[in-house]
């Protein structure tokens, strides 16, 4: 298979007595299974926007630019195929149909037919990443990479949000896709949609000269990923019922597919390169009820599943179970857990950011504000630098001293907020200093991890730690 799959459980076994819900968070590590993880066949489908509003400000050129680089990043022996969209999907390589193996000749033909693409037409994505399925269906080598990268620079007008979600559903676990905003009049919800459902990753090039070395790094990374598929296998105890499954890292998604296989249910994970990490949170429901005080109990097994070489699944780590105790306690005096804690605060965070951006846009600027004030605190609790940094970018300090969106923040900017709102942080090692308003970073505490409100105090506001007590981190440091 070529890697090596580590599963580690983070699952408090104490439940209130009136508790209903059960959480669990796995953390998935991959390795090298051996001296050079064995390359599996690749498959990959560039997807091109040519609508009618690729035309301005020379986007549509930029963009065949990206494409070329793109084609001439692969190796030789991938399978290749180029979808031409706007209202419609259109193959315009290779031009008998299917994928081509990529060598020195094709590569100069698919660059030929990107180069010709004129714009025109609306707006389908949901068209392009069928057509794109269809495609991917013809490679019959199991256990195959497909991996596929689209970039738009407008909304999907050109068919109902039921049209795309039923492609959507169709293609989940077939392939994984990318996608990227080019500019700033797309709609980050519908990339965030998209790429949820695949697997991908979304990103604003909002400079559009930026997008040939984003495709070029996208091309990289792709050509990297060792297992095509994996699966997150659950075999509950008859008394719980899976609410859901969502990863929490590097990105937040919400994991709706569910396969039944060999008395399990599947989640599928997507695909995989050496060295990768991501959690996810497991959450599972029951009847208090149904549970016997002060009992252990095993609620959940999970195991992950690769597809091999020959297309079948198999195990691919150990076992780890899921136990819990239902205490006699109502939910006062059983102790949280701090990394699902942390969890259900990025989420907040997430969701704050969104409606910030959201708000913005339809011209709600009391909303936008109000919404900026609890990201940012949030982010500020969490030591989110990335995340704070970008809620920085579209802050000032309002008349009343209270922070506020920018009025002159564009669409571009906010879209990112939208995008950049799933990307989470891991947990910082130790106390950080956090970016204020006037370039200055900010105290810590390092004791209980409370920001200081003002660059010079003494004292956490929280904990009465002393400032300089401590670690040397608990002084402020200038920015540069």
């Amino acid at each position: 298979m070529g890697l090596g799959f580590a599963v580690e459980l983070d699952a408090p076994a104490d439940l209130a007595h009136d508790a209903s819900r059960a959480d669990a968070l796995v953390t998935v590590r991959a390795r090298p299974a051996g001296e050079a993880a064995p390359q599996a066949p690749t498959a990959e489908i560039l997807i091109m926007d040519r609508s009618l509003s690729m035309a301005g400000r020379g986007k549509l050129d930029e963009a065949k630019r990206a494409m070329c680089a793109a084609i001439d990043t692969l190796r030789d022996g991938t399978h290749l195929g180029i979808v031409s969209g706007n209202h419609r999907a259109e193959v315009i390589f290779p031009p008998d149909g299917g994928l081509a193996r990529v060598d020195a000749a094709a590569r100069e033909t698919a660059k030929a037919r990107v180069v010709s693409q004129l714009a025109e037409g609306g707006t389908a994505i949901g068209q392009w990443l069928a057509c794109a399925d269809r495609l991917f269906a013809t490679v019959s080598a199991p256990g195959s990479v497909r991996h596929a990268v689209l970039y738009t620079d407008g909304k999907d007008e050109h068919e109902t949000p039921e049209q795309l979600g039923a492609v959507l559903a169709a293609c989940t676990d077939r392939f994984v896709c990318d996608a990227r905003g080019l500019g700033e009049d797309w709609n980050y919800a519908e990339l965030l949609r998209i790429t949820e459902a695949l697997h991908g990753g979304a990103e604003a090039v909002v400079t559009i000269s930026d997008l040939t070395e984003d495709f070029t790094r996208l091309m990289r990374q792709a050509q990297s990923i060792v297992v095509a598929r994996v699966y997150l296998g659950l075999r509950l105890n008859e008394r719980f019922r899976l609410d859901f499954v969502r990863q929490t890292r590097p990105v937040e998604a919400e994991l709706t597919a569910r396969q039944p296989h060999d008395g399990e249910t599947h989640v599928p994970l997507g695909s995989w390169s050496p060295d990768e990490a991501r959690q996810y949170q497991v959450s599972l429901r029951f009847e208090p009820a149904s549970l016997t005080v002060d009992e252990n109990l095993r609620a959940a097994r999970l195991t992950l599943h690769a597809e091999g070489a020959d297309g079948a699944r198999g195990p691919c780590s150990e076992t780890r179970s899921m136990v819990v105790r239902r205490r006699a306690a109502a939910g006062f005096g059983i102790p949280r857990s701090p990394n699902l804690t942390r969890v259900e605060n990025e989420r907040e965070l997430g969701m704050a950011m969104r409606a910030c951006a959201d708000a913005q846009q339809r011209g709600d600027g009391e909303r936008a504000d109000r919404e900026l004030r609890i990201a940012v605190g949030l982010a500020e609790e969490l030591r989110d630098t990335a995340r704070l940094r970008l809620l920085r970018s579209v802050s000032v300090t309002g008349p009343d001293g209270r922070l506020q969106v920018r009025r002159d923040a564009s669409r571009g900017q906010m879209q990112r907020l939208g995008l950049e709102s799933t990307r989470t942080a891991a947990p910082p090692a130790g106390a950080v200093e956090l970016p204020s308003l006037d370039g200055t970073l900010r105290r810590v505490c390092s004791r209980c991890g409370t920001p200081a409100s003002v660059g010079t105090a003494k004292f956490c506001e929280e904990c009465g730690h002393r400032f300089g007590d401590g670690p040397a981190n608990d002084a402020p440091v200038d920015a540069p």
